[in-house]
């Protein structure tokens, strides 16, 4: 807490501390046998209503805890390091696995600002992308503004390389911390996305008003945008006529385990069928 400071001492202090350390272990027991998965959410271009991509998404399957949410243990694995190692297994298995979808779906991977401290991301990036077989460009880097704030060279250094080699730069959550415009003179992103707090109440106090703020920005320096959190046909309506560009939520698909969502292609491909018609499934929290 800071020196010349004081606490009492309470058990629950012991206790926390001793599940931590805990959780600690089995992070990295996990990672040795394997215990990750990735679920992919789709994403829906309000122009031509088909899929454009997916974003992956971590998952954590405790042999005993079951599914463990993602934040119950990214912020652990950011303070020990292990997201390193973690982010890369994530970035090869994404890019492996999209390397066998439809040539014109590209996959998003979020990237810690951990991770972009390290002067050899740009290298791995480029490795599990040659190794997948998959063009730079159908990769899409999702950043969020921690990574700004601290006006780390590095990490600017890192978003520039990639973007140089083809891969798509999205800044995620955009408004929910200290957003700043000057983020988007600093780096020319691809893409906004708009966070699930505007979209909830849209139409409803200054959502709307926000929302299509930032799309007129984006749209202003050639970029695209995408709300997250649709859950509603109303929501739907208000976002395509605010003028955004794609949208993501429990609306079109929950994410979901890749052998579904390859089936998912599938049928899109098979009948002609749009990403609207492939239907909700369960809302999870852990999502």
């Amino acid at each position: 807490g800071g020196r010349r400071t004081f606490r009492f001492f309470e058990p629950s202090m012991d206790e926390n501390a001793r599940a931590r350390l805990q959780l600690q272990q089995d992070l990295r027991r996990a990672i040795a046998e394997g215990q990750f998965e990735l679920h992919y959410q789709p994403l829906l271009c309000f122009s031509s209503n088909v899929m454009t991509g997916c974003e992956a998404l971590l998952r954590w399957r405790h042999p005993e805890r079951g599914m463990v949410p993602p934040l119950d243990f990214i912020p652990l694995a950011e303070d020990t390091g292990l997201i390193n190692e973690i982010g890369d297994w994530v970035m090869r298995t994404a890019c492996a696995e999209a390397a066998s979808w439809p040539s014109d779906i590209r996959i998003a991977v979020n990237v810690s600002p951990v991770q972009l401290k390290s002067p050899t991301l740009a290298l791995r990036i480029a490795g599990a992308l040659s190794a997948a077989g998959l063009t730079p460009e159908r990769l899409e880097v999702e950043i969020t503004e921690a990574v700004l704030i601290s006006d780390d060279n590095v990490a600017l250094g890192i978003l520039h390389q990639l973007h140089d080699m083809g891969v798509r730069i999205a800044l995620d959550d955009f408004g929910t911390g200290y957003s700043s415009l000057s983020y988007l003179k600093r780096f020319p992103f691809d893409k906004i996305k708009i966070d699930r707090c505007f979209v909830s109440d849209i139409g409803a106090g200054s959502s709307s008003a926000i929302v299509q703020a930032v799309v007129s920005i984006a749209a202003a320096s050639n970029m695209t945008t995408t709300a997250e959190g649709v859950e509603t046909g109303a929501q739907q309506s208000a976002l395509r006529e605010l003028g955004c560009t794609e949208m993501q939520g429990y609306l079109f698909s929950p994410p979901r385990p890749a052998a579904e969502v390859r089936a998912l292609f599938a049928a899109h491909r098979a009948d002609g069928r749009t990403a609207s018609s492939f239907g909700r499934g369960p809302r999870s929290d852990a999502a």
